[in-house]
């Protein structure tokens, strides 16, 4: 989520004191909205998840400590390479032309997505 984009102005705030690995959030009903420092700011907005910090299994190089994270950015990471990777390969070799009727555009792009998954899935 962009900062831009309506966070709350005092978790804005809190957001700019934080440590590395360390997160703010704030809930209202079933959204919640979190951030964490990582080497950058990273905003998240959930229905899902809550404000958990998990612990990854892996350790840092430099410090050799426990990289913790929090549970929504492990599940993003987890789930979204093949649908992310997808989308960048099909962006190299786009198939959507500005002359071409939606119809077309549809059906051109199902058979792009089609033709991806033969290949490299």
């Amino acid at each position: 989520m962009r900062a831009n984009r309506g966070i709350a102005r005092d978790l804005e705030g809190k957001s700019k004191h934080l440590k590395k690995g360390k997160s703010a959030f704030q809930r209202k009903g079933d959204v919640m909205v979190q951030v964490w420092k990582d080497k950058r700011i990273v905003r998240m907005i959930s229905t899902f998840h809550d404000a958990t910090i998990v612990n990854t299994g892996r350790k840092d190089r430099e410090t050799n400590m426990e990289i913790n994270k929090p549970c929504a950015v492990v599940q993003y990471n987890k789930f979204m390479k093949g649908i992310d990777r997808a989308d960048q390969y099909l962006s190299y070799y786009s198939v959507l032309r500005k002359t071409v009727k939606w119809l077309e555009k549809v059906v051109l792009y199902l058979l792009n997505c089609a033709l991806f998954n033969t290949l490299f899935v």
